[in-house]
């Protein structure tokens, strides 16, 4: 095989979204005469083949594993079969707590390109180059793979476009090897959001930061929010402090806005960590007294000026 290799991903009987944002990355990254093979794992694998049965996939290889959920033996010992048998230039994986389980061993046995938590590959003259934050996100860190025949990206949610037209792949089997497990799946335990809010649906979002000062400031905005009807999220100080609930974080350690359409960002300052959550939105307005902040550079609109003299006026109006 001479192409790409996607390791899709499925929970609780579920697909996972990033899973075909992968092939939106496969897409990116395909060259005339590459086969794209998407791989799916687990106790009834072929129930997910539909959902990822579109344009552009060649085959889809359904593996029949003994976990019905993930399990980091099962997964290293079989993707690891899967790259022997179809020596693909291109494993493309989600960087998620699953992958973290079992990715980095595996590239370490058999010697594979490696990069994690990329959200940007092209090939520039012909090599594969990686794009990935460093520094905790303060810079791009541009990798390359020479001398490796096979290379693992992890690749992060919420930056690839899926495919949304359908396609009509080939469907086979393959036999897992054994891999007796180290552990034991006793509970799946899905843990609380703290909220009733999932700030990855909502199409409009206000966030407040660090620039409303303190937290008795929190219930004007949580009122403006509902005045113009939309959501209220925060950056991560906002979080920290426990002026809202973590999952009112949006941010690359928080959520990201895939579903955004219109995002307000007041007093918010942009950093990097902020940014990759929300830099994607189309149409971004950010309020801010510091004319110099981050937060200019990916907003659409900009108004320098006092948070809470922008709030009022907003109010005024609705």
């Amino acid at each position: 095989m001479s192409g790409i290799l996607v390791i899709a991903e499925q929970r609780r009987g579920e697909l996972r979204p990033v899973s075909l944002e992968l092939l939106g990355a496969a897409q990116s990254l395909r060259r005339p005469g590459d086969e794209e093979v998407v791989a799916v794992l687990g106790g009834t694998p072929d129930r997910f083949a539909a959902a990822i049965s579109v344009s552009g996939v060649d085959e889809i290889v359904t593996v029949k594993t003994a976990a019905t959920e993930f399990d980091p033996d099962t997964f290293e010992a079989t993707v690891g079969a899967l790259i022997a048998a179809r020596q693909p230039e291109v494993v493309l994986i989600a960087h998620s707590v699953d992958s973290f389980g079992y990715a980095a061993a595996l590239a370490a046995r058999l010697g594979l390109g490696f990069a994690t938590d990329v959200f940007k590959a092209e090939r520039i003259d012909g090599e594969l180059v990686a794009t990935r934050g460093g520094y905790g996100q303060k810079v791009n860190v541009e990798v390359d793979f020479p001398g490796r025949g096979t290379v693992m990206l992890a690749i992060r949610g919420n930056v690839f476009k899926a495919p949304e037209q359908a396609g009509s792949p080939r469907v086979t089997s393959f036999d897992p090897p054994a891999a007796p497990s180290r552990t034991t799946g006793r509970e799946f335990v899905e843990l609380s959001a703290g909220d009733d809010v999932d700030m990855t649906t909502a199409e409009f979002i206000l966030t407040i930061g660090r620039g409303i000062g303190e937290e008795a400031k929190v219930p004007q905005f949580r009122e403006l929010a509902d005045a113009v009807g939309a959501t209220l999220g925060c950056s991560r100080p906002i979080a920290d402090a426990g002026w809202l609930p973590k999952s009112r974080q949006v941010g690359q350690s928080g959520k990201t806005a895939s579903a955004c359409k219109l995002y307000i960002a007041m007093g918010v300052s942009g950093a990097i960590q902020h940014l990759a959550g929300m830099k994607h939105v189309s149409t971004i307005v950010a309020v801010n007294t510091d004319a110099e902040a981050s937060i200019f550079g990916v907003a659409k609109y900009g108004i320098v000026g006092d948070v809470f003299e922008i709030a009022e006026e907003l109010r005024r109006l609705f």
